[in-house]
């Protein structure tokens, strides 16, 4: 992964950039906070799809990234089939159990 794709937050008093375990602490200290297990992985994936579900071309995604190759960014393009698969089996799920 390039820098580019790296996180651009900076710490409030020293003004450095945020190195990615400090990032990483911190978010996880604000899903435990919020009661949600969510990883740095995910919201990453959950970037990317919103950005390609948003009309972002994947070329633009690729770069935002830092992927080498557009095949990699097109893994993120195929997430919301999965996630609208999982969401319409659920939601049958939940209609079988209020009959």
């Amino acid at each position: 992964m390039s820098s580019a794709a790296a996180f651009r937050l900076y710490l409030a008093g020293a003004g450095g950039p945020l190195s990615y375990d400090a990032a990483r602490h911190r978010w996880t200290t604000y899903c435990a906070a919020a009661g949600l297990n969510i990883d740095m992985h995910q919201l990453r994936h959950a970037h990317a799809t919103e950005l390609i579900n948003s009309g972002v071309s994947i070329e633009a995604v690729r770069r935002r990234l830092g992927h080498a190759s557009t095949e990699t960014t097109q893994l993120y393009a195929l997430l919301d089939d999965k996630v609208a698969d999982a969401e319409i089996r659920a939601a049958r799920r939940r209609d079988r159990v209020t009959r």
